[in-house]
């Protein structure tokens, strides 16, 4: 493999060595394709004509009083799927079409990654197999709906917690049989190199937009971007473009469940230490002989026992923060959000909104939050939540 993929003392691939031969060749195709700008601008193309790019930067007026600052919202829910997740399954279907493998598959918490990679495999004409924890179905079951209305299998997980971590590791071992014609959709920017690097690229279109459309607006570069972070597809896809402006500060809201202190919690780089998971070295949920612990968020997407990897280590350099927000916390925030501007975010996003709420900001900044999908899936979990 020509690169290490090392964020730090975090990252690298530790995998069968039956995958490391898939992992090479998907690391050589993906910077081939990136530097290949037919590729570029086919990505570009379906961005833009299919997905909707480039989405609005919203000024939340409602917020920016409750806040103290002028908030904007980085609207990814009206992406269509709902969620960023398009932005990721896109660029990925149109390489595993580039590389002549037909069936793709993918492991979804929340069901979001699930519907954004059916619907991409709907676009190109490759089949799809979704592998989704039990628990997730059942409190996301709309969007198991969808994804079987766009012509994907949905394949059920009972082992372990039944939620993400269980579903990745089933699409794992589903893709290490079926290596020739398969292209594993990995759903964050974590698990083995290339994806972090891949994943990330794929989503900084995020940021790459928040830059140019406040610069638009206000003249200026945020005083500080806030994102939810689960795997942390979505907030490293925001913060990326901003890494090499000291002056934005980097903002993460972490899953914290019932509480730290309760155990209870997702809040990887607030408790997490250095250990394996899914491929990659990087801060995880584990016990005093290494096995990992079952975390727990009322957010699907953000119900994870690690973290990508390169989030790990900016929080270890200190250039991005990450805090924890409550379940209680979250729901208020995505309540709030619905009554206060009209708009019902995702129990995700809800983590930032709530976030945002809770700092102290000066009256001159200005606060980005990427509202990462939106909250339809949320409903009926949301009623029992009540």
């Amino acid at each position: 493999m020509r690169s290490e993929g090392r964020f730090g003392s975090f990252g690298g691939y530790y995998v069968s060595e039956l995958l490391l031969p898939c992992l090479e060749e998907l690391e050589a195709a993906w910077l081939d394709a990136r530097d290949d700008p037919a590729f570029t601008a086919e990505v570009a193309h379906e961005l833009a004509h299919f997905a909707g790019r480039p989405t609005p930067l919203d000024p939340a007026r409602a917020l920016s009083e409750r806040v103290g600052c002028r908030v904007y919202l980085k609207r990814e829910d009206l992406l269509h799927g709902g969620a960023h997740k398009t932005n990721n399954t896109i660029g990925q279907a149109l390489l595993a079409r580039r590389m002549n493998k037909r069936h793709l598959i993918a492991e979804t918490g929340a069901g979001q990654h699930g519907v954004a990679c059916a619907m991409a495999g709907a676009r190109l004409g490759l089949d799809v197999t979704i592998f989704m924890g039990r628990k997730d179905m059942e409190r996301q079951r709309p969007n198991v709906q969808r994804m079987r209305l766009f012509g994907a299998e949905v394949v059920p997980v009972d082992q372990g917690s039944a939620s993400l971590k269980a579903a990745i590791n089933e699409a794992m071992r589903y893709w290490t049989a079926h290596l020739s014609d398969t292209f594993y959709v990995f759903g964050t920017a974590a698990g083995p190199h290339p994806y972090p690097s891949l994943v990330r690229d794929l989503q900084r279109v995020i940021g790459d937009e928040i830059r140019a459309q406040l610069l638009e607006a206000e003249g200026r570069l945020p005083s500080a971007v806030l994102a939810c972070v689960g795997g942390g597809s979505n907030a490293i896809g925001a913060f990326t473009a901003f890494l090499d402006d000291p002056e934005v500060r980097l903002i993460g809201a972490e899953p914290g469940g019932e509480g730290i202190a309760s155990g209870r919690h997702g809040a990887t780089l607030t408790a997490g230490t250095s250990g394996c998971l899914h491929g990659a070295i990087s801060l995880v949920l584990q016990d005093e002989h290494g096995q990992i612990r079952e975390s727990h968020s009322i957010s699907a997407g953000l119900d994870y026992p690690g973290v990508g990897p390169e989030h790990a280590h900016l929080s270890e350099i200190g250039r991005a923060t990450y805090l924890p927000v409550t379940d209680a916390q979250a729901l208020d925030a995505l309540r709030w959000l619905a009554r206060h501007e009209g708009i019902l975010c995702a129990l995700e996003s809800a983590h930032a909104v709530a976030l945002a709420m809770e700092l102290p900001f000066d009256p001159s900044d200005v606060v980005v939050i990427n509202v990462s999908g939106r909250g339809d899936k949320d409903l009926e979990h949301l009623e029992a939540a009540s």
